[in-house]
């Protein structure tokens, strides 16, 4: 009962700061969540892994556009945690962001309470740990958000859907896992594959009756391609974008991306089977599970739907694909392609090179020549607070540089509505995947070899998805547009985590000299302090004139 009275009065407490009001409309969900130590055995051997209440993979989250999400974290772990919420925007609050250059982790036998709003998207996400390789544990889950009423989709709505988490997976205990990186060495590759926490699993469904599966991948390090027996696969959604309705065979899916695709059980009563497979490796990791029609005990038969005879230049084809639905309304009652993004004159143009380097004798990753290090201080309270010593603007380079790699809290400074052109230049011959907290992007072009001002004319102008993670093919290049619209301290960092821990990350500051709630929300009352910000004060929260 004082729980529930407590997490009240902290909606209440939400409902008078917010900018955006909570109404009727805009309705709290609340949770109270406890992060434990569990034994598993996932790829058939018992071993330690991430519970949340108790369960593995953690509890889904199903809300709806604007619902304000009030959630209690326990953390019982031996380490500090926290949790990002990957693909919800934090419109105007990074506080809420859940990475270490924003939140000061939750210590061990601690609570925080993580308190946003799923603004103004629909969409399939998910949440997992940000700390340490605590993601290597688990600890991760499904975060759906659906459309209000009177807000239409592009679609019927489906008889159910399923909430479909697949990624690598490895034996080893995440403490050892992160040992190895610490010493210097790469992961090795991983002992399997998982949908929903385990190598089989079962979906159940009407004959004739038309499910959507939201599908994500959770996994460390790999690209992985789905599809299912006797049955084709519409996409209808990518990462909040409502897309052009096409067919597909099979999809890949890669680290840190979500989609959402229908089925339609067409096919004679039976069970057939879905399969995930790791793609680009040498060694084919698969899991699979089983397409159960009701009332019906035919087991499934047959050899495994094969993957795709297409490599990386196929993959890349099947990505330019993928288009935004114009006309389709978004989160709000406005047509999605009311933003005409390829008529705007972008304002400067970043280019990203990932590399794999050796700095004092260990493996490092950067970007741009820079591997970037934690800080025992979040980098949005240092801003806050106007501490210095804790991140530079200048320690890396909006082009790449040449010169010896170097270690740095890197930090790269943007301005308020700006409108930019990323590029990410993969020279490496392996998948990359990068990923913008804070926001969505326009995904505008892929193509092979060096990136040059000329590949512009090859851009999609018209009708590309926005989404928050983009992959990258070797020796390859993937360009982006962004509106750089969300003020606040915002993680660019590598979805394959090995290489996010070890440095092939940065934060992008947004930034507007005149102090405004318009703008961004003040530091929440609840906000943990750590670091050199340990001893300081928050503002008054009242708008500064």
């Amino acid at each position: 009962m004082a729980s529930n009275i407590f997490l009240q009065l902290i909606c209440g407490v939400l409902a008078v700061l917010s900018v955006s009001f909570v109404n009727a409309d805009d309705p709290c969900k609340y949770y109270n969540w406890t992060v434990t130590y569990g034994t598993v055995s996932p790829l058939g051997v018992p071993q330690q892994v991430i519970l949340i209440n108790g369960q593995f993979p953690g509890p889904r989250i199903d809300v709806v556009t604007n619902d304000n999400i009030v959630l209690n974290l326990i953390n019982k772990l031996d380490q500090p945690f926290l949790l990002t919420w990957n693909g919800i925007q934090q419109r105007k609050n990074c506080w809420q962001d859940g990475v270490l250059g924003t939140n000061c982790p939750i210590p061990s036998n601690s609570n925080y309470t993580y308190k946003f709003q799923a603004k103004d998207q629909i969409g399939t996400y998910m949440y997992f740990p940000s700390t340490l390789m605590h993601r290597a544990a688990g600890g991760y889950g499904g975060l759906n958000v659906y459309q209000r009423p009177g807000i239409s989709i592009p679609y019927p709505i489906p008889d159910g859907d399923f909430t479909l988490l697949i990624g690598d997976w490895f034996k080893t205990d995440h403490k050892t896992l992160q040992q190895t990186l610490d010493s210097g060495k790469s992961l090795p590759f991983p002992d399997g594959l998982l949908i929903n926490g385990q190598a089989n699993t079962t979906f159940t469904g009407d004959q004739g009756k038309t499910y959507m599966f939201k599908i994500s991948n959770v996994g460390l390090s790999t690209s992985f391609n789905f599809r299912i027996q006797g049955h084709t696969i519409k996409l209808v959604e990518v990462e909040g974008s409502h897309t052009v309705q096409n067919i597909y065979d099979s999809l890949d899916v890669h680290v840190g991306q979500s989609f959402s695709v229908l089925v339609t059980l067409n096919q004679p009563p039976k069970d057939y089977y879905f399969v995930a497979s790791t793609r680009f490796t040498k060694q084919v990791l698969t899991a699979t599970a089983v397409l159960h029609y009701a009332d019906f005990q035919d087991p499934a038969s047959g050899p495994l739907p094969a993957a795709p005879s297409y490599q990386f230049n196929g993959s890349m084809q099947q990505a330019r694909t993928f288009r935004w639905n114009l006309t389709a309304n978004a989160a709000r009652p406005n047509p999605q392609g009311s933003f005409h993004y390829g008529n705007i004159t972008t304002t400067r143009t970043i280019v990203l090179a990932n590399s794999a380097s050796l700095i004092n004798g260990k493996q490092r990753y950067a970007v741009n020549g820079v591997s970037y290090v934690n800080s025992d201080t979040p980098l949005k309270l240092a801003d806050y607070f106007n501490i210095t010593g804790v991140f530079s603007v200048n320690s890396i380079q909006s082009v790449p540089s040449g010169g010896s790699p170097t270690v740095a809290t890197s930090v790269l400074q943007t301005s308020l509505h700006e409108y930019i052109e990323v590029v990410f230049q993969n020279n490496e011959n392996t998948m990359q995947s990068w990923h913008l907290d804070g926001y969505d992007f326009w995904v505008v072009g892929y193509g092979s070899g060096q990136w040059t001002a000329d590949m512009r004319k090859t851009y999609n102008l018209v009708d590309t998805l926005t989404r928050h993670t983009a992959q990258v093919y070797p020796q390859s290049w993937t360009a982006i547009y962004v509106s750089l619209d969300n003020q606040g301290m915002w993680n660019l960092r590598s979805a394959i985590w090995e290489r996010q821990y070890l440095g092939q990350q940065f934060y992008l500051k947004v930034y507007d000299a005149i102090h405004s709630l318009a703008n961004e929300d003040n530091p929440p009352s609840n906000i943990l302090l750590c670091g050199k910000a340990v001893g300081h004060h928050l503002w008054s929260l009242q708008p500064l004139m």
